[in-house]
């Protein structure tokens, strides 16, 4: 049955959507594309064609202009094309205008994400925190999502529902964010009494961009098996070892890699997760420089780091 879905998962192709704004350049777009590209291919996906547009602003109804979107819609007909990716945050009406017209299944950049974050968590803590997200993601969307819903049939048991069960749903949704982050928070306590259960022991925390190589670090320091593998996020949970370096014993913790254009409230959600790098000594921060955006990626870490409030730690 897995077998059969990771097949079907396989074979979704895929068109790449990205704007270039006015403070941007062409390079910027295409790096981002590339990265788009590999993110699509971590979750299953073939690229099959790339679409990019200069625009002062996106469109607020269909985020690319009306030929662009028109050129898309042609393009996907002719062949067979499963999934149209964007690569910004679009809203629910925005997603809905672009299904209707292209008549092609629309996600963006962050709910990509999401899906390889949902795929890769193993730990209840992993679990509910993608979970938690996924619900932030959808309540600002959901009149949106009812819209589609109700352009998908017509007739007998495929009208959309009225605003009460528009209502209802942001309840549930809302009444289960409470609920995870509450279970989070119990999560947090048992983690938090572990951590301090170690001892007085010097904790360093790998840090980078992700998919520049922590793990395989982490697997030649600590003589370990740590799952290291070419793809985007392989390591969402923390994986610490005890090491020892000319007599001084330590702590090394593996974390969730960053990455440009990270969803908030992924970050808000892995918080708890990120509180190794919170609470280490010294933060060891791992940079590709075979890779030709390797000064982009310093910076996206450095300003995550900011963000959590852990750039003024030692840092190696």
């Amino acid at each position: 049955m897995i077998d059969k879905q990771n097949k079907v998962q396989q074979e979704e192709r895929a068109v790449l959507v990205g704007v270039m704004q006015k403070d941007q350049k062409e390079h910027e777009v295409k790096e981002y594309l590339d990265e788009l590209a590999f993110l699509a291919e971590t979750a299953g996906a073939v690229t099959v064609k790339r679409f990019m547009q200069k625009l002062a602003h996106p469109d607020s109804r269909t985020f690319v202009g009306k030929g662009k979107l028109q050129e898309i819609a042609e393009y996907v007909k002719e062949r067979d094309i499963s999934l149209l990716i964007f690569d910004d945050e679009l809203t629910g009406a925005q997603i809905n205008n672009i299904e209707k017209e292209t008549g092609t299944k629309t996600i963006d950049r962050s709910d990509l994400i999401l899906d390889i974050f949902a795929r890769r968590a193993k730990t209840a803590q992993a679990k509910a925190q993608v979970e938690l997200a996924q619900y932030q993601y959808i309540l600002p969307r959901l009149r949106g999502m009812w819209k589609h819903l109700e352009r998908l049939g017509g007739g007998i048991g495929t009208r959309g529902p009225g605003e009460t069960e528009i209502e209802t749903d942001r309840r549930i949704v809302r009444d289960k964010i409470s609920l995870l982050r509450k279970r989070l928070a119990e999560i947090d306590k048992q983690a938090f009494t572990q951590r301090k259960d170690r001892g007085e022991f010097i904790r360093v925390s790998l840090v980078g961009y992700t998919n520049v190589g922590k793990s395989t670090l982490m697997n030649l320091l600590s003589k370990s098996e740590v799952l290291a593998e070419n793809k985007l996020f392989a390591t969402l949970d923390t994986t610490t070892r005890k090491l020892v370096y000319e007599n001084t014993p330590f702590l090394l913790s593996d974390t969730v890699g960053f990455i440009r254009k990270l969803p908030h409230h992924l970050v808000e959600s892995f918080k708890s997760t990120l509180d190794e790098v919170r609470e280490a000594d010294i933060l060891l921060h791992v940079v590709d420089i075979s890779h030709p955006a390797y000064e982009d990626q310093i910076g996206v870490v450095n300003k995550t780091l900011q963000e959590l409030k852990a750039f003024e730690k030692p840092i190696i």
